[in-house]
């Protein structure tokens, strides 16, 4: 039923092992699978491609079988047949005695799912809220460890390490924190929409951790959101000759920051990874229509 797509992607049947709350907007699903023994990455932001079944649906429908020309066969399925395909990074990967995957973790933002919630629930929110050991999915993602899927890549004479990122990116954020060798300096900023999302995160590194709470009326990860600019504006940063910036989340608060780092900070654009994870107001679909 796997096949290989396009080195060093491939397909990746999957079963939901156990789910875990982690706060009020976010819950983690652990994965497992015979498939995962040829799953491999090295990367500490890896993005993958998750595909969901519909409610009613035992199994995400995908033409997997189709090997390279699975896009255009997917895109063709009916719109209520259709797997949901949705954008992820790994939060961590468990390996067995031989080395091998045995496990990964993804952590879900649960948009609209709380009751009070201003918008709708979208439909990877409303599976992960429901998620149940046995429940099958389908995941694209890397059979080589060092893939064009991973991001943060610090050039090896950097002495700043400063990252930013929102809920969306809290799972590759946290894998970065927890990676960092003892004797880095970094200066980390996480935006959350609900002090109960905070999460204790470990490491060696010489790492100031700073949290933002939105305000629950406020416009989530709106580039104009005051939180992360002036916050990042104000912070009095240590010196540093080669600093490298990592920023992701939504779209526009991300290019906004990367003007700021560049522009008033004085970073080299060239050591700046930049990553749009969703754009406010667009779906996931919508996006990749628009690009």
């Amino acid at each position: 039923m796997t096949t290989a797509v396009a080195a060093p992607f491939r397909f990746f049947s999957l079963q939901v092992v156990r789910t875990r709350r982690l706060g009020p907007s976010l819950v983690r699903v652990t994965f497992a699978g015979p498939d995962l023994l040829a799953f491999h990455s090295d990367g500490r932001d890896q993005s993958l491609s998750l595909f969901l079944p519909h409610p009613g649906q035992s199994e995400p429908a995908i033409p997997i079988e189709l090997g390279d020309g699975w896009w255009q066969a997917w895109r063709e399925l009916p719109d209520d047949v259709r797997a949901v395909m949705r954008s992820y990074t790994l939060r961590e990967l468990r390996r067995d005695a031989h080395g091998h995957t045995g496990e990964i973790d993804i952590d879900f933002v649960l948009h609209g799912v709380q009751p009070g919630s201003a918008g709708q629930a979208g439909p990877a929110s409303r599976w992960a809220a429901r998620a149940a050991a046995g429940d099958r999915v389908v995941l694209l993602g890397p059979a080589v460890a060092d893939n064009r899927a991973i991001r943060f890549r610090p050039p090896r004479d950097t002495d700043l390490v400063l990252v930013w990122g929102d809920e969306t990116a809290l799972p590759a954020v946290s894998a970065i924190v927890e990676s960092l060798p003892a004797g880095t300096r970094a200066r980390v900023w996480l935006e959350v929409r609900d002090a109960g999302d905070i999460q204790d995160l470990t490491t060696e590194a010489d790492a100031e951790i700073t949290w933002l709470v939105r305000d629950r009326t406020g416009v989530s990860g709106s580039p104009e959101s005051p939180l992360a600019l002036q916050a990042i504006r104000e912070a009095q940063l240590p010196s540093a000759e080669r600093p490298y910036v990592w920023i992701a989340g939504e779209s526009g608060c991300v290019k906004a920051l990367r003007r700021h780092f560049v522009g008033e900070r004085g970073v080299d654009r060239r050591r700046v990874t930049f990553v749009g994870y969703w754009r406010e107001g667009l779906s996931e679909e919508q996006l990749r229509e628009a690009e």
